[in-house]
């Protein structure tokens, strides 16, 4: 593993201190993730700068919000938990808040994109992790469109890019709940939640003799994924990064592309009614010799 981080970091040009980003969402104390009403909070990084919003209850037991904002280096923050008041409510008019003095400071360290530590004030360091409240590890959640992209350690002509939709449910290892393949086969993916590479996600793609011809590890949050790919597990040197293009219900995760139904006239639904009519009024010429069957035309080149 600490030699894929090397390698990762040799072909990217980046300090292994500043390799990821904390993932833009809502996260949770770890150990408090228990289904109930409870604190939590927002992160997002933009260029260096991390802002976090709060949600959480005072010592009488009323909610209150805090905002803490400043720059995450090294993969660490530090700052002060400002409190607000006197703004908007809901049905006012134009209200401007002000700062109403601070709970302290708080301090987080990260050891990946979707895990952390978090140091409140008055509190001893506790893990923090990217709150999954719509996936599961059911083999149906891998449904959708995906985007995979490797970059190879040995120049870009190297490089691979794969993009399928998987659709079916099919058999898979005996190391995860299930898998998923596409129409044609072509691809598979499974959650793996036993063996060597457990809480991975593996995705497969065959020659044509059903022979593994690349295979792909990552970790999935939400969205988005990193791993490793290559011809074989063992060879799996390149640096993967994951996007799910499109989730099980068909939705689009992306900022802009969205499905949206087509309107179509009346005019026009009339004329592909015709044409519909039309073709499957006409016999198409199958060319079936004397025992019914169907003769293939030899090709002209």
């Amino acid at each position: 593993m600490f030699r894929k981080i090397i390698i990762a970091g040799a072909m990217l040009g980046w300090g292994l201190a500043h390799a990821f980003a904390p993932q833009a969402g809502t996260w949770v104390v770890t150990a408090e993730n228990n289904g109930r009403p409870g604190r939590g909070f927002g992160l997002d990084v933009q260029n260096g700068t991390l802002v976090m919003q709060m949600y959480a209850y005072d010592t009488s037991g009323y909610p209150m919000f805090y905002l803490s904002a400043g720059p995450l280096a090294n993969n660490a923050y530090s700052g002060v938990l400002n409190k607000y008041r006197d703004g908007r409510y809901f049905g006012s008019g134009d209200r401007i808040g002000r700062e109403d003095g601070n709970a302290g400071t708080v301090s987080m360290r990260f050891i990946s994109g979707t895990k952390g530590y978090i140091t409140f004030p008055n509190e001893p360091e506790k893990e923090i992790s990217r709150f999954n409240f719509g996936y599961t590890n059911a083999a149906a959640q891998l449904r959708g469109i995906w985007m995979l992209s490797s970059v190879s350690p040995n120049g870009s002509a190297q490089d691979k890019l794969d993009y399928f939709s998987l659709t079916d449910a099919v058999r898979g290892s005996d190391y995860g709940t299930g898998a998923m393949a596409s129409r044609d086969r072509t691809y598979s993916c499974e959650n793996l939640t036993s063996g060597p590479n457990s809480g991975l996600t593996m995705c497969l793609k065959y020659a044509s003799d059903g022979t593994a011809v690349r295979v792909n590890f990552f970790h999935i949050s939400i969205n988005d994924g990193e791993g490793w790919a290559g011809p074989t597990p063992q060879s799996a040197d390149d640096v993967l990064y994951v996007k799910r293009v499109a989730g099980p219900n068909g939705d689009f995760t992306g900022i802009y592309y969205k499905d949206q139904p087509v309107e179509e006239s009346a005019e026009l639904q009339a004329a592909k009614l015709q044409a519909r009519q039309d073709a499957a009024a006409q016999p198409i010429d199958r060319r079936e010799n004397k025992d019914g069957q169907i003769e293939i035309l030899p090709l002209q080149r």
